[in-house]
């Protein structure tokens, strides 16, 4: 499936809902889920050398978090020994053993999760008798990056923000910035810097104080680093992304997509919570920040 079907996927689990979710609240359903299950095809390849590991050293170790960072490939991962397709094996116990994965998720992760505050959905899921029928239509959507890469799935977030945005009669403007205009944005934030990116031992550091999703951030490191998509100024730089963003969904997004872009979460663990405009966060300089949002 390419992009637009995904999305289209996705957003058909509405049809599901319809009857006990206002049609402004399809996205406290459809977000989460689709977060939850790109963790859930990220990590599946290294599920059971983290639940073997997990199994191995416990009682052993005071910290496990190390270990199992190493276990999984990432800095983050997943000791329950559920993931999508064992939620579907035990039908009567999905609202528990839903919540059971989530729990399973390691700190950085969980708290990430957290700010969807999906634990009420999943309770009004599972009184309307859907819980089941909604999880497994996420099953059966591939979202590993083998399938869907980065930009793709970024791309499909913001489809899906920009029709929640329309179910709620707000101008998606407010909420997002279409890829084109970031890319175009970042060109001009880049242009007559290339002798400077360019050469051995660049760092630079990059903010984006309203990031939202985190397109722009994502974007600027791609245009110097090189994507399979476009070549970059410096392959070799190394760059510091930072952002703060006020809406919780979006700062979920956000953060979980830059843990699962990196083996170290440096970027991700960069990622901070709170309104820029009350309180800005990030005071010291940076190479490059975004003055405003869109």
């Amino acid at each position: 499936m390419n992009h637009s079907e995904i999305v289209s996927f996705l957003w058909s689990t509405a049809d599901l809902i319809r009857d006990s979710f206002k049609r402004g609240k399809y996205q406290d359903v459809i977000l989460p889920l689709t977060v939850l299950r790109r963790i859930d095809c990220v990590l599946a390849p290294t599920k059971p050398q983290v639940l073997e590991r997990n199994a191995s050293l416990r009682g052993k170790l005071e910290n496990l978090d190390p270990q199992l960072r190493k276990a999984s490939g990432f800095a983050f991962y997943n000791t329950s020994q559920y993931d999508f397709e064992r939620l579907l094996g035990d039908p009567s116990n999905i609202a528990a053993n839903l919540r059971n994965y989530i729990n399973g998720f390691s700190e950085n992760m969980r708290e990430v999760i957290e700010r969807f505050d999906f634990d009420n959905t999943i309770t009004k899921l599972e009184a309307s008798d859907l819980l089941f029928k909604v999880v497994e239509r996420f099953k059966n959507v591939d979202l590993h990056p083998d399938r869907v890469d980065n930009p793709t799935m970024g791309t499909i977030f913001e489809e899906l923000i920009r029709k929640f945005n329309e179910a709620l009669d707000e101008n998606p403007g407010e909420h997002f910035t279409p890829r084109d205009v970031v890319h175009l944005m970042v060109d001009l934030m880049l242009a007559g810097d290339e002798d400077r990116i360019s050469g051995q031992g660049v760092i630079r550091t990059i903010c984006d104080p309203c990031c939202g999703s985190g397109g722009m951030l994502s974007i600027a490191k791609g245009h110097i680093q090189g994507t399979d998509e476009r070549p970059g100024i410096n392959p070799s730089a190394d760059i510091h992304l930072f952002g703060q963003e006020v809406n919780p969904e979006t700062f979920a997004i956000c953060k979980s997509d830059l843990y699962m872009k990196s083996a170290d979460g440096r970027d991700a663990d960069n990622i901070r919570f709170g309104s820029t405009l009350r309180k800005d966060l990030f005071t010291h300089n940076f190479d490059y920040r975004r003055l405003e949002g869109p």
